[in-house]
């Protein structure tokens, strides 16, 4: 049986998934068709249940749970992991919402948490999040919002932090932050996709196993970038919460459900509690 997956090209998806998609481990009779795409691009394609399996910002997930069941493994949850909001020089926090924002995409966890703390802000421009910093270097935009290996070299370019919205997130609801996770297209046989979630988390625990070894998997995706800056990802990423959400991180899922319904007061049309599969 195939399977389409699609994950992003960054360090912590295929650490995740090298194992799985290079049958560095049995796969128990299953294949799956790839798709390397940005996390944007992976949510539209949510939102198009395009793809059986698929790796998406949680700021998606409201919008897609009539289709998609969450997987308890395989997801990137943590504290100190979030999203910054970046400029060329300081800017009081009170001006933000006059500024122009770049921001990696609407339907992403970083828009999500900058709308929590930015409310009132307004002129917004979405773009690819490797695309951030330029859009502020060249004044483009006032303001970005960075996530990835981004967090790593922002001040290496003259870019200042303003505010680290993950901070921000973690002060207002005492949860982790919940920046993307692991969905499978609903309808699926319970145990088709309980061994699927299963295989997912053998998959982060043999690259645990060999860790701090890179596959080459990981260096072949991860554009350009340095082993240091490759490995800081890794371990800002990927931790105990990708093996399994457990009940912080689940709590910290229902809180992001709730924020994003109150936002857009949407309350009624969020399902909860949500369903995972383990």
């Amino acid at each position: 049986m195939t399977l389409t997956l699609g994950f992003s090209p960054c360090p912590n998806d295929t650490f995740i998934f090298d194992a799985l998609v290079n049958k560095k481990i049995d796969t128990e009779g299953l294949d799956f068709d790839v798709r390397l795409e940005d996390v944007e691009t992976l949510n539209q394609w949510a939102l198009q249940g395009r793809l059986d399996i698929s790796k998406i910002s949680y700021g998606v997930l409201p919008l897609i749970l009539d289709r998609y069941e969450l997987l308890d493994a395989g997801g990137a949850l943590g504290k100190g992991v979030g999203p910054l909001l970046i400029a060329r020089r300081p800017i009081p926090l009170d001006n933000i919402s006059e500024c122009s924002i770049a921001i990696p995409g609407q339907r992403t966890t970083a828009h999500l948490l900058f709308s929590l703390a930015f409310p009132a802000a307004r002129h917004k421009e979405f773009m690819i999040f490797s695309g951030i910093e330029d859009a502020v270097l060249t004044g483009k935009a006032d303001c970005g919002v960075i996530i990835h290996e981004n967090r790593f070299t922002y001040q290496d370019k003259g870019l200042t932090k303003l505010l680290d919205l993950g901070e921000f997130w973690e002060k207002e609801t005492g949860a982790p932050i919940p920046l993307g996770g692991i969905v499978l297209r609903g309808g699926q046989d319970p145990a088709l996709a309980v061994k699927i979630n299963t295989l997912i988390r053998k998959s982060l625990e043999y690259a645990f196993s060999h860790y701090p070894k890179l596959p080459d998997y990981v260096r072949d995706h991860a554009q350009e970038m340095d082993e240091a800056v490759m490995r800081q990802h890794i371990d800002l990423y990927v931790n105990n919460y990708s093996l399994s959400l457990g009940h912080d991180g689940e709590k910290a899922i229902q809180t992001l459900l709730q924020t994003y319904a109150r936002l857009h007061d949407r309350q009624e049309e969020v399902a909860l509690p949500l369903s995972i599969v383990h």
